[in-house]
């Protein structure tokens, strides 16, 4: 059991390797997208659960795990996806949340939605990744990706990406 623990613990290690295609500064941990490393036999399984439904960096992810495994001779490989619980933005670790910010994309304010917005509601204190004001605006729900919104710091008039809360 102790060599399959450790078996384990290299795979997560190098899952940390394959990036999102979309913000190359986050991992596949960083998201928290791979729930789980189980075996069925001789398949490794690997568990995840998608960032959103219709999500273009799922397929990616999916080829990367696959081929990051076979990088270590290992070819009986199932992806497995689970939807419960659905995924969070609050599963991103708080590391990569700076990496994002240091990036240019303000990271996804922690424990919130952005639900406010299908009312006109402004989302609070969305931080500008260059000055760090918070007197920042909306420009538009539809950012460079599905997953970002596009606003513009009043205080120092730079446009930037913010990773929408889920």
């Amino acid at each position: 059991m102790v060599v399959v623990e450790k078996a384990y613990q290299h795979i997560w290690k190098l899952f940390e390797e394959i990036p999102d295609p979309e913000i190359p500064v986050l991992s596949i941990l960083d998201l928290g997208i791979v729930r789980d490393i189980s075996s069925e036999g001789k398949t490794l399984v690997i568990t995840i659960t998608p960032t959103y439904s219709g999500c273009p960096a799922m397929n990616q992810f999916e080829d990367d795990i696959v081929a990051k495994l076979k990088e270590i001779n290992i070819v009986d490989v199932r992806i497995k996806m689970t939807y419960d619980p659905p995924w969070t933005t609050d599963w991103i670790n708080e590391e990569a949340r700076q990496r994002l910010e240091d990036y240019g994309i303000a990271p996804p304010i922690k424990g919130t939605e952005d639900k406010g917005v299908l009312f006109k509601e402004r989302v609070k204190n969305v931080r500008c990744p260059v000055c760090k004001s918070t007197n920042t605006e909306v420009i538009s729900q539809f950012g460079s990706t599905a997953c970002k919104a596009l606003y513009r710091c009043e205080d120092c008039l730079e446009p930037f990406d913010y990773f929408k809360c889920i």
